[in-house]
């Protein structure tokens, strides 16, 4: 993402300014959240099927997946899918007669996809899964209100991963936030365009700042008159019996959905969830 890319130094860049950026949103907690960003993560195993091979995810990413209701749906759409791991979550609880579409723009990171489905579910629910290579943001131009539910994990700072990356960190800059959060809401609408009248949406990041998180999901209401925000949800339980450990972290209540956080999650996280109903006209 930033490979070859040279950037004069100022004071707008770089680790000064990015403890400067994420200090000014959490305060004193800053310190004590980065130092929990800092430790290694501690992925869980998560296994569909018996017989095949685990995948090994953050808690926070399943909580994330597993909100988003599937009782009754017949077609989900996985809008950024790789590597994988959601795409699993929501493999392992739709309904026996559901379809599931998982997407990704990246050629490379589409066969990952591919090989971690393959190797982790059986046949039959990997029948009823089929997986495309599109710009995601761009769909919604041939796939008007079509799907029932919607997993939109959009990519994002990935602030845990810059701040062990000395060259990420070194060329981070404010600039990046406002850059991602054009792309998170191009995604966004172009998810709720796809979605069906009832249907429901999930938008997540692995982001800190508001910017990229509640701000993105507000613009809906702003553009769409049928967006419905919903205030009070939980994950479906239901996941748990594939999981190796299911002591599971809460996520603290944002304006419009949660934020999971490593330094109060037990490690878990940083992941942003917010589930969105689409309402008929």
């Amino acid at each position: 993402m930033y490979k070859g890319v040279i950037v004069k130094k100022n004071s707008n860049h770089g680790a000064d300014a990015f403890n400067a950026y994420y200090a000014g949103i959490f305060g004193d907690r800053w310190e004590h959240l980065k130092a929990a960003l800092l430790e290694p993560a501690n992925p869980v195993s998560l296994q569909i099927d018996e017989s095949k091979a685990p995948y090994y995810m953050d808690k926070a990413s399943i909580i994330a997946a597993s909100s988003l209701p599937l009782d009754g749906a017949e077609s989900v759409l996985d809008m950024c899918a790789a590597p994988g791991g959601k795409t699993l979550v929501l493999a392992g609880l739709m309904p026996d007669e559901c379809h599931l579409l998982a997407n990704d723009r990246s050629g490379d990171r589409v066969n990952r996809l591919k090989k971690v489905l393959d190797d982790s579910l059986d046949n039959g629910i990997r029948a009823r899964i089929d997986v495309c290579c599109k710009d995601a943001a761009a769909m919604c131009r041939v796939n008007n209100e079509c799907f029932d539910r919607i997993l939109l994990d959009a990519p994002c700072s990935s602030e845990r991963h810059v701040l062990t990356s000395p060259q990420h960190l070194d060329i981070w800059s404010p600039n990046r936030v406002k850059t991602l959060a054009m792309t998170q809401w191009s995604l966004l609408s172009s998810a709720f365009r796809m979605l069906k009248p009832g249907g429901y949406l999930i938008y997540s990041t692995c982001a800190l700042s508001s910017s990229e998180n509640d701000q993105v999901a507000a613009k809906l209401a702003s553009k769409f008159d049928n967006a419905e925000y919903v205030r009070d949800f939980d994950y479906d339980r239901r996941i748990l019996q594939y999981m190796s450990d299911n002591n599971m972290p809460v996520g603290e209540k944002t304006q419009y959905g949660y934020h999971i956080l490593p330094d109060c999650a037990d490690g878990c996280g940083p992941l942003y969830y917010c589930l969105i109903r689409k309402s008929p006209m």
